[in-house]
């Protein structure tokens, strides 16, 4: 084996083996104590790109799962008021059909016109005062032909596959006596009470009908709302696999390359003694020739 002073070349190679095994542990600890396997592109680029992707699609639906859940909450408000409207609609026909007996005497059908009339108030004073963040709901803004669209955005991208277009989905026209046809509709007297019964039946039926299919909405927000969540958790599985650590491997690889690491320590050490047996081969060489 030559031997040289200036140039170690076994320490050398020591060197670089344990600066390779160094830097492996040094990627295994970081790997442990973060639990994130693709800490940069360089880990893996490909993989690294398809996670962040997927974690972009993850957050997209997530949000589009919070819009859905306040969509859900406006048309719950909706649904919630058209109830009340039906109830309202339901003593209407109840006072109405009343007063249609022949029983009954002027007095009591002018104190029953007062609480139909009341009634009447409070049917569109609710069609003109529910709303939802400042969004009217029962006063035609919902409906189809409203000027202003009201999208509930749940999707991916801007197709209409990935929203809900309410407007066109509801129609929900105007909620008020005036639009439903019993604005002027009084119960003072017999025969004006049958005009009556017949219009706050008709009124009944398209109040029931708008909320049947405000209901049917609310049915496929829900389910639309599960489909969210369950892609947000396979997504999320997805990623997990790729992108976070695996502790067993990652805890044999750390060991390993511990084991290396002072190893090639323990071989540095014992490679820069080496020039030391030039200086020993010189002493001997030099005591020879002064023997000689």
């Amino acid at each position: 084996m030559s031997l040289r002073v200036f140039t170690n070349t076994i320490s050398l190679n020591a060197q670089r083996a344990m600066s390779v095994s160094s830097a492996k542990l040094e990627s295994n600890l970081e790997r442990v104590a973060s639990g994130i396997r693709l800490q940069r592109s360089s880990d893996n680029n490909g993989a690294f790109q398809q996670t962040e992707t997927l974690r972009g699609d993850v957050s997209t639906l997530r949000q589009g799962a919070k819009n859905l859940n306040d969509g859900i909450s406006m048309i719950r408000t909706a649904e919630g008021a058209l109830n009340e409207q039906i109830n309202i609609l339901m003593r209407l026909r109840e006072l109405a059909s009343q007063s249609i007996n022949g029983t009954l005497g002027n007095t009591e059908r002018a104190t029953q016109n007062l609480e139909f009339s009341a009634l009447r108030a409070e049917f569109d004073r609710i069609a003109e005062n529910t709303e939802f963040n400042h969004q009217k709901l029962l006063d035609g803004s919902l409906a189809s032909s409203a000027s202003k669209p009201v999208t509930i955005q749940i999707g991916l991208d801007s197709g209409d596959d990935s929203r809900f277009n309410l407007n066109q989905d509801m129609n929900l026209t105007a909620m008020t006596s005036s639009a439903l046809n019993f604005s002027t509709s009084s119960i003072s007297t017999d025969n004006a009470a049958v005009t009556a019964l017949d219009n706050v039946n008709s009124a009944l039926e398209k109040t029931s009908n708008i909320r049947s299919r405000v209901g049917i909405i609310m049915e496929r927000m829900d389910f639309a709302k599960s489909n969210l969540n369950n892609s947000i958790e396979k997504i999320g599985s997805t990623i997990a696999s790729i992108r976070d650590t695996d502790f067993a491997e990652e805890l044999a690889s750390l060991t390993t390359h511990q084991v290396l690491v002072q190893g090639a320590s323990a071989m540095v050490g014992q490679a820069n003694l080496i020039p030391q047996s030039v200086r020993s081969e010189e002493r001997r060489v030099g005591k020879e020739c002064r023997s000689r």
